[in-house]
């Protein structure tokens, strides 16, 4: 199959982040592989406590509106949104606190 002379060359970006393989280096060890791949573990895990730690909060808003809500709404419910809006805040900072210690 010939290349047409006039395309456009075959151009793609790659992420600042992504890692650019060196050649000349020796290959990855074992342990080498196992020590980065539980590092990025550890990070995903961090990311998703933090996403945990964000929801906690918004259904804690969500819970203050409907407990504020008025007869609206059932007053069980009422009475237990209310009671999760003050409960989950501190949750979400106890999560926030056993993520710093274990950085």
């Amino acid at each position: 199959m010939t290349k047409n002379p006039t395309a456009k060359p075959d151009l793609r970006l790659v992420a600042a982040e992504s890692e650019i393989y060196d050649l000349m280096r020796a290959p990855e060890t074992t342990s080498d592989r196992v020590k980065r791949l539980q590092m990025e573990a550890r990070a995903l895990a961090v990311e998703q406590v933090e996403a945990l730690e964000k929801v906690l909060m918004q259904a804690s808003a969500m819970a203050e509106e409907i407990a504020r809500g008025g007869d609206a709404y059932p007053v069980g419910a009422r009475e237990l949104a209310g009671r999760l809006a003050s409960d989950l805040p501190a949750r979400a900072q106890t999560l926030k606190a056993i993520v710093g210690r274990s950085l």
